[in-house]
C-alpha cells in the first residue's frame, strides 16, 4: 500500500457517521459516479489537506460541486483505495472503515465470491469484477442512508396532518420524489424491489433500529413512515447543531418510544371532557353570546397542561402566557383554573362594574394564579397576559414580563420562569410583530431562554384561505429563522399531541431555545358564535359538519381497547357537567364585576388591600448634594483599571468633570444623576432602544468600550456603590413594536423598576403604535394594571426633514383622559390627585433639573402612570440649556411650570404680552427677546408637564399678568403639536373671558420642511409674530 494511502486512512472518519448528513439524495447513476470518485465522508477531511481537487455537476442546474481527486491528476476511487488497502491489511485502515467493509462482504448476495482480508499482502488487485460487486454494495448503503435522510428532511410533506383530510398542511400535494410512496419509487435510489428483504447497516444518525444495528430495507421504510408521515410532522433538519437533531431523531424514531400507560390516557380523556363540554355548557347556556370558542381544537387545553406538567417536572415554579381570544376561556377555566362562576357572571347583562375605568370584553381579560400542579405537586404560578384585539401584539409583551420575572428572582438560565405563547395560524403568518418577537429570542438582554409556541391552525382565517394568506408552506415557517424545530401534529390525535408537548416541553428545558407546535385542527364554528361560515368556505363547513368530536373518538377509542368503560367516560362527564351547574347557580348571585379579580401581575404590598394608593401625596425629587457630586464623579471616569477608552471620550469625561466642580449639570449628566440616585436607592433602571448605550447623539456613553481589546466593556453606572441595583443598558434589533411591547412587559412585572424605552428619533414611535394605542394609553382603564414604562421621544424642528423632526405630540396629547371643560376643583393634593386621575403623564422639560426630577418623581410617586418625555436634541449640547445643583438638591422638585423670572416678572402690571410655549421653542423666543430688547414688556412662562393639564398653575400666571395679551407660540405646525390641546383647557381656566392666541408655523401636510433655507424662513417669521406687540389688534376671537 501506498504511503499516501495509508497516511488518508489513519485519519479517515466513520463513513456512516459522515456520509449520511453530507449526501444530497442523487439518482443512483449519479450516486455511482459519486462514489467511482470519492465518499463525501473523507471529503470533508480531505479538503483541507491540499489534495487536487475535481469537479462534477449536480443534477441541479446549480454551481458546480467539487470533491478531491485521490491521485494527482488521476480518477480512481478514494473509497476503492480504501478498500484495497482494507484487503491489503484491515489494521492499515481506521477501525470504521475495517466494520463498514466487513459488514458489506458480510451482505454481498450468496453465490459471489466473499472478499476476506487476506493475513499476507498479495501481490495484485482483485479483479474489475470484483471491485464492481463491491461498489454495489457501497451504493446500495449509500443509498439508503440517503433514503433516511430524505424521510427526515420532507417526511412531514407527506404526513396526515389535516383532521378533515381536505388540505395538505403545506398547501402542496405534491410528494416528494425520494419519499417512498410507491414501489417504483425504488428506482430513485436504483433499488429494486428484490432489496427490500436485504439487511443495510444503519447509519448512526438514525435510532429507527432502536438496540439493532441493522434493518432491512423493508422495515426501514416501515419505521420510517411510523415517524415522519402519520399524524406527526417534523422540521427540524434546517437546525444547524448535530446534537440537537440527534436529540429530536431519538425522540421521535425509538421504536415504541410513543407508548403511554392507562393513567396517562385517563388522564387525557378527563383533560378532554373538560375542555370540550365547558365549550358545550356555553353554548347552551348562551347560544347568542360571542365567546371565540375551542370547538375543533379542543385538544389545545390538555396540550398547555401537559406542556405546563412538563415544565413543572424539569424545575418550571412560573409560567406566562400569552393567547388571542379564541379559547381564552376555556384557558382561563381549564388551565389557569379560574372559578367558573367568574367565568359565567361575565355574561350577564346586569353585572355593574365596580372598579375605575372602562373594563373590557371577557375574552381579552388576563389572570394570576399560584396553585399546585396536581401530576408533580409542585407549586406552579399561571398567569395569563390581558391583550387586545390586534393579534400577536401581546408576544413581545409577554417576553417582556417573562424577561423581568427571570432577572428578578436572579434565573438567568430560565430555568424557574418560561413562557407559552399561543397563536392563530393567519395571524403567526401576517404579523411583522412575530418576527420582530423571535429576532429578540437569543440577544443577550432580550433573551428569555427558550418559548413554546403552540399554533391553533384553524386552516383559516376568519373568512381567508390560507392559500390567499401566506406566500410560505406552513404558517410557522417564520420560525425557521432562528432554527426553532416544528412540530405539525395532527389535532384529532390526542395521543400524538400530548407526545409532541411533552417534547417541546423538553426541548425548551433541556436546550433553552424556542419551538413550535403547530396544532393542525379545525373551527366547528364561524369567526365567532355569529358568524356564518358557509358563505365563504362551503365544503369546509360540509365535512366539519361531518366530523366525529375528538372526544367522542378518543373516548371510543379507549373503551375498545378496555383502558375505560363506558359507565366511566359518563360518569366524568356528568361530573364536570354538574361542576359547572353549580358555579352557574352561584354566579347569578354576582352582581358587581371586580377587574381587579382578573389583573395578571399583581404588585403586593404596593398598594393597599383594595387596591388603592397608600398616600395621595409625592416627597420631594431633590437628593443631598454630596450624591450628585459622587455621582458626578463616578460619571467622569473609567473605574476599570488598564482600561483604553477613546480620545473623543476622554474630552467628554473630562467635560463631565469640570461640570461636576462648577455645580451644574448637562441634559446627558443630568439623567446619570437621576439614574444614579435611584440604583443607591434599591431601584432597578432598565434603558432599552436602538443605540442607546452610546445614544443616537452621542451625548450618553453609558457603555465605554476599551479601544485595544475586543468586547471589553465598562459600565460606570453599576460601579457607583456597593449595595447598589443593576443598572442594565441595552442596544436594541431595530425594532419598534417588539421591543416597545417588550419593555411594557418588563415594565409591568414589578412597580420598583424604572424602564424606559427610547426612540431612535420621536417619530418612530409611529411603528409601534399599537403598544401606545392598545396597551399603554389605556390599559389601567381596560385591565386596572398600572405601568409605570417611560418613552423617551426625541423631538424638535432643526431642520432636518419631515422626518426626524417630530415626535407628533398631539397624538399622545389627543388620546389624554383630562377634560378639557371640566373647571377643576382645586385642593390641597390636586397635583398628585390630577396625576392618578390620567391615564398618561406628557411633558416637554426645557431644562436638565427638570428633566431629572421627572425620572425621580416616576418612581416616588404613590402610583404608576406611562410617562411620555419629548427630549432634545440641539439642547443637549445647548450652552444655556444647563442646569445648577442647587435645582436639583434637597428639597427641590418638578415643576409642572416655570414662570417667567426675570425684569417682566418684577414689573407685571408693565408687560403688554404673556407668551406661553413648551421645550426647545424657550431658547429662541429668549433669544429674539434679548435681540428687541422687549424683557419688560414680554414674559415667557413655559409649560413643562402638558398633560394633565396644570390648570391651577395657568391660572396663577394669567391672573398675575392681568393686563397681558396671552399667546401660545409653539414651533410645529398648528394642526400638530399641542395647541389644539391647550386651547380649550386655557378658554376652561380663564372662562372664556381672554383669547390665547397662536403663534407658530402654519397648518401643513408634514411635520417639516425639507428645506434649510425654507426651515429658517418660517423660523423667523413666527419668532416676528410672537415678539409683534401690535399682531393681534383689531381680531376678534
Amino acid at each position: 500500500m501506498s504511503e499516501g494511502v495509508a497516511a488518508r486512512a489513519s485519519f479517515c472518519p466513520d463513513p456512516v457517521v459522515y456520509a449520511f448528513p453530507l449526501l444530497p439524495v442523487f439518482r443512483m447513476s449519479q450516486l455511482r459516479l459519486l462514489t467511482s470518485r470519492l465518499g463525501a465522508q473523507a471529503a470533508r477531511l480531505l479538503v483541507p489537506h491540499d489534495i487536487q481537487m475535481f469537479s462534477w455537476r449536480s443534477r441541479s442546474s446549480g454551481p458546480q460541486t467539487t470533491f478531491p481527486n485521490s491521485r494527482g491528476g488521476g480518477s480512481s476511487s478514494y473509497m476503492e483505495e480504501m478498500y484495497f488497502a482494507w484487503l491489503e491489511n484491515p489494521q492499515s485502515v481506521h477501525k470504521s472503515w475495517d466494520s463498514f467493509f466487513r459488514k458489506a462482504s458480510e451482505e454481498a448476495p450468496s453465490g459471489l465470491p466473499q472478499p476476506q482480508p487476506p493475513s499476507v499482502v498479495p501481490e495484485s488487485r482483485p479483479a474489475a469484477s470484483s471491485r464492481t460487486k463491491t461498489s454495489k454494495l457501497v451504493e446500495d448503503h449509500l443509498a439508503v442512508q440517503s433514503l433516511i435522510r430524505a424521510y427526515q428532511i420532507r417526511g412531514h410533506h407527506v404526513a396526515q396532518l389535516d383532521p378533515l383530510g381536505i388540505l395538505d398542511a403545506d398547501l402542496d400535494s405534491f410528494v416528494p420524489s425520494d419519499l417512498i410512496t410507491t414501489i417504483d419509487k425504488l428506482a430513485f435510489y436504483d433499488l429494486r424491489e428484490a432489496d427490500l428483504d436485504k439487511e443495510f447497516q444503519l447509519p448512526t444518525t438514525t435510532f429507527i433500529g432502536g438496540s439493532e444495528h441493522s434493518l432491512s430495507l423493508r422495515e426501514i421504510i416501515r419505521r420510517l413512515e411510523s415517524t415522519y408521515c402519520q399524524h406527526i410532522g417534523l422540521e427540524f433538519m434546517f437546525i444547524n447543531d448535530v446534537e440537537q437533531c440527534q436529540w429530536i431523531r431519538q425522540k421521535f424514531e425509538t421504536p415504541g418510544v410513543m407508548q403511554f400507560s392507562s393513567e396517562e390516557k385517563r388522564r387525557l380523556l378527563a383533560r378532554l371532557v373538560r375542555s370540550m363540554r365547558f365549550e358545550d355548557f356555553l353554548a347552551r347556556k348562551w347560544s347568542s353570546e360571542k365567546r371565540f370558542g375551542l370547538e375543533g381544537c379542543e385538544v389545545m387545553i390538555p396540550a398547555l397542561k401537559t406542556i405546563i406538567d412538563k415544565s413543572s417536572e424539569m424545575g418550571i415554579e412560573n409560567v406566562i402566557l400569552g393567547m388571542p381570544h379564541r379559547g381564552r376561556l376555556n384557558v382561563l377555566a381549564n388551565v389557569i383554573r379560574k372559578d367558573l362562576e367568574q367565568i359565567f357572571c361575565q355574561f350577564d347583562p346586569k353585572l355593574e362594574a365596580a372598579d375605575e375605568g372602562s373594563g373590557d370584553v371577557k375574552y381579552h381579560l388576563g389572570m394570576y394564579h399560584e396553585r399546585i400542579n396536581r401530576v408533580t405537586n409542585r407549586n406552579i404560578t399561571l398567569s395569563l397576559v390581558a391583550n387586545p384585539s390586534h393579534l400577536e401584539a401581546v408576544d413581545p409583551v409577554v417576553q417582556g414580563k417573562t424577561k423581568a420575572e427571570q432577572f428578578y428572582r436572579g434565573d438567568a438560565q430560565g430555568k424557574k420562569v418560561m413562557s407559552i405563547l399561543v397563536h392563530g395560524d393567519a395571524a403567526f403568518a401576517g404579523q411583522g410583530v412575530v418576527y420582530e418577537t423571535f429576532h429578540l429570542s437569543d440577544l443577550p438582554s432580550y433573551t428569555t431562554n427558550g418559548t413554546v409556541h403552540v399554533i391553533v391552525n384553524n386552516q383559516i382565517g376568519f373568512t381567508t384561505d390560507p392559500r390567499m394568506a401566506r406566500s410560505s408552506p406552513y404558517p410557522t415557517d417564520v420560525a425557521r429563522v432562528v432554527n426553532a424545530p416544528i412540530f405539525h401534529v395532527n389535532a384529532d390525535d390526542p395521543e400524538a399531541v400530548i407526545y409532541v408537548c411533552s417534547v417541546a416541553a423538553e426541548w425548551r428545558n433541556t436546550f433553552n431555545k424556542d419551538v413550535v407546535v403547530d396544532l393542525v385542527c379545525y373551527r366547528r364554528r364561524g369567526h365567532n358564535e355569529m358568524d356564518e361560515p358557509m358563505f365563504t368556505q362551503p365544503l369546509m363547513y360540509k365535512q366539519i359538519h361531518r366530523q366525529v368530536p375528538v372526544l367522542k373518538k378518543y373516548a371510543d377509542k379507549l373503551i375498545a381497547e378496555g383502558t375505560v368503560t363506558l359507565q366511566e367516560f359518563e360518569e366524568e362527564i356528568a361530573k364536570y357537567d354538574r361542576i359547572c351547574e353549580e358555579a352557574y347557580g352561584r354566579s347569578k348571585d354576582k352582581k358587581i364585576l371586580h377587574i381587579k379579580h382578573w389583573l395578571d401581575s399583581p404588585w403586593p404590598g404596593f398598594f393597599t388591600v383594595d387596591g388603592e394608593p397608600k398616600s395621595m401625596t409625592c416627597p420631594t425629587t431633590g437628593i443631598p448634594e454630596d450624591v450628585l457630586t459622587h455621582i458626578g464623579n463616578v460619571a467622569s471616569s473609567v473605574p476599570l483599571e488598564d482600561f483604553k477608552i477613546h480620545t473623543g471620550l476622554s474630552r467628554i469625561l473630562r467635560g463631565r468633570a469640570d461640570m461636576t466642580k462648577e455645580r451644574t449639570v448637562d441634559w446627558a449628566l443630568a439623567e446619570y444623576m437621576a439614574f444614579g440616585s435611584l440604583l443607591k436607592e434599591g431601584i432597578h433602571v432598565r434603558l432599552s432602544g436602538q443605540d442607546v448605550e452610546r445614544g443616537t447623539f452621542s451625548h450618553r456613553h453609558h457603555v465605554l468600550h476599551d479601544q485595544e481589546v475586543d468586547r471589553r466593556t465598562c459600565v460606570p453606572m453599576n460601579h457607583l456603590w456597593p449595595d447598589q441595583a443593576p443598572y442594565t443598558v441595552c442596544n436594541s434589533s431595530l425594532s419598534e413594536y417588539g421591543v416597545l411591547g417588550f419593555e411594557l412587559g418588563y415594565a409591568m412585572a414589578s412597580p420598583n423598576a424604572l424602564v424606559l424605552w427610547e426612540a431612535q428619533f420621536g417619530d418612530f414611535h409611529n411603528t409601534a403604535q399599537c403598544i401606545i394605542d392598545q396597551f399603554i394609553s389605556n390599559g389601567q382603564a381596560k385591565w386596572v394594571r398600572h405601568n409605570g414604562i417611560v418613552l423617551l421621544l426625541p423631538h424638535g424642528m432643526e431642520g432636518m426633514g419631515p422626518e426626524h423632526s417630530s415626535a407628533r405630540p398631539e397624538r399622545f396629547l389627543q388620546m389624554s383622559n383630562d377634560d378639557s371643560d371640566a373647571y377643576p376643583a382645586f385642593s390641597e393634593d390636586f397635583e398628585v390627585r390630577q396625576l392618578y386621575d390620567c391615564n398618561w403623564i406628557v411633558v416637554n422639560c426645557s431644562t436638565p433639573a427638570n428633566y431629572f426630577h421627572v425620572l425621580r418623581r416616576q418612581i416616588l410617586l404613590p402610583f404608576r402612570k406611562p410617562l411620555i418625555i419629548f427630549t432634545p436634541k440641539s439642547l443637549l449640547r445647548h450652552p444655556e440649556a444647563k442646569s445648577s445643583f442647587d435645582r436639583m438638591v434637597s428639597g427641590t422638585s418638578f415643576q409642572r411650570v416655570i414662570p417667567e423670572d426675570g425684569a417682566s416678572a418684577r414689573a407685571p402690571e408693565r408687560v403688554q404680552r404673556l407668551i406661553f410655549c413648551t421645550g426647545k421653542v424657550y431658547y429662541d423666543l429668549v433669544k429674539e427677546r434679548s435681540s428687541q430688547g422687549l424683557e419688560e414688556q414680554v414674559a415667557i412662562t413655559r409649560l413643562e408637564q402638558i398633560s394633565p393639564f396644570p390648570f391651577d398653575l395657568i391660572k396663577l400666571e394669567a391672573e398675575k399678568y392681568p393686563g397681558a395679551e396671552l399667546v401660545w407660540c409653539q414651533e410645529e405646525h398648528k394642526n400638530m403639536g399641542y395647541y389644539d390641546y391647550i386651547n380649550p383647557r386655557f378658554m376652561t381656566i380663564l372662562g372664556r373671558a381672554r383669547p390665547i392666541w397662536y403663534v407658530g408655523r402654519d397648518p401643513a401636510a408634514a411635520p417639516a420642511t425639507g428645506n434649510r433655507n425654507a426651515h429658517l424662513v418660517s423660523l423667523k417669521k413666527f419668532l416676528d409674530a410672537a415678539f409683534n406687540l401690535q399682531a393681534f389688534e383689531g381680531k376678534t376671537f
